[in-house]
């Protein structure tokens, strides 16, 4: 049976975090989907999933991304090991009111200092003074991740050159920079499921630009040092030997321990400063109420119904018909 309200969907955060599938079919098997190689077939629960990653020799079928969208996980097509992003789904969420309040955040300038500098105050643990500026912000970030790569370097003793790669010539990076960019493309997934997922847009980035992938880069920067920079020098000073697909598990089960899909929403919440629902001291500090799906913003920030004629009457007053003949 198709689900048909969205509240009885699983959270995010109790989803089962993501799934990488290459080189197999994927078709619908009953409510769900199914996998299926020359091993046979494997059932997938995808109502506990937040992601599916697919990557490449990947057929898929219309009923299975029907199934997936029922279910509210995200398909999004990447590239060999889930190192590049192509393209992706819809979320679950119909509603415009997260959107429309990133976008309002982002527009004012001062609201998106603010924005910037509580993304940058998540990541150290004492508070940043507000008399530092935002190029004295980004010096005090760089040397923060700095000292995380020494520091992951220094205690699996991986020797660490910098960060360093081409997209163009993957194979001419070092095991390690080849490490991050598989962990970080996992955390990327993630964050940009969790973003879609609770209405957001992945392209209104604060302090990234110029990308639509920018909000998904802002967010997956509050948590690397936390999560892929230590996991990447970890795996590769165990062995080279099926790197990337031993990072893949490894960010999975990582994700599960730091608990990271009951964190993502919350925190983009919290950043944004968006209220939850009926909190607030005033309309401008409470979440508004989306309009009926159809209807017509006003300049007066008011709504009106569509599919209705809308005109004056010779008394100034503005009336409303049916336009369904109109």
């Amino acid at each position: 049976m198709k689900i048909h309200d969205l509240h009885q969907l699983p959270k995010f955060r109790d989803g089962l975090s993501y799934l990488y599938v290459e080189h197999c079919k994927i078709d619908q098997e009953s409510q769900s989907i199914a996998i299926h190689d020359q091993s046979g077939m494997v059932p997938v629960p995808c109502a506990n999933l937040a992601l599916v990653l697919i990557g490449p020799g990947v057929s898929v079928t219309h009923a299975a991304i029907t199934a997936l969208a029922d279910n509210g996980c995200l398909a999004a097509w990447c590239g060999e090991g889930g190192v590049r992003y192509y393209a992706s789904g819809m979320g679950e969420t119909r509603s415009s009111a997260n959107l429309l309040h990133q976008a309002r955040k982002w527009a004012d300038e001062k609201s998106h200092m603010d924005v910037i500098r509580r993304m940058y105050q998540m990541r150290f643990s004492g508070r940043l003074e507000e008399s530092l500026t935002l190029r004295q912000i980004r010096g005090k970030e760089g040397l923060r991740v700095r000292e995380a790569y020494a520091r992951a370097s220094e205690t699996y003793g991986v020797p660490w050159d910098g960060r360093n790669y081409n997209r163009s010539s993957w194979e001419e990076a070092d095991t390690v920079n080849k490490a991050l960019s598989v962990a970080n493309s996992c955390l990327y997934g993630i964050c940009h499921a969790a973003i879609v997922t609770a209405g957001f847009s992945p392209a209104l980035g604060f302090i990234h630009t110029g990308n639509m992938l920018s909000f998904v880069y802002d967010v997956a920067d509050l948590y690397k040092t936390e999560i892929t920079i230590p996991l990447a020098f970890e795996e590769v000073a165990k062995s080279e030997a099926n790197l990337e697909r031993r990072i893949r598990r490894s960010c999975r089960d990582r994700f599960v321990s730091n608990r990271l899909l009951e964190r993502i929403i919350p925190d983009i919440q919290s950043v944004l400063m968006l209220p939850k629902r009926g909190e607030g001291k005033n309309k401008e500090e409470t979440e508004e109420e989306p309009p009926p799906a159809g209807w017509l913003w006003e300049p007066n920030g008011e709504f009106v119904e569509g599919g209705r004629l809308h005109s004056t009457n010779e008394e100034g007053e503005t009336t409303a018909n049916d336009g369904a003949d109109t």
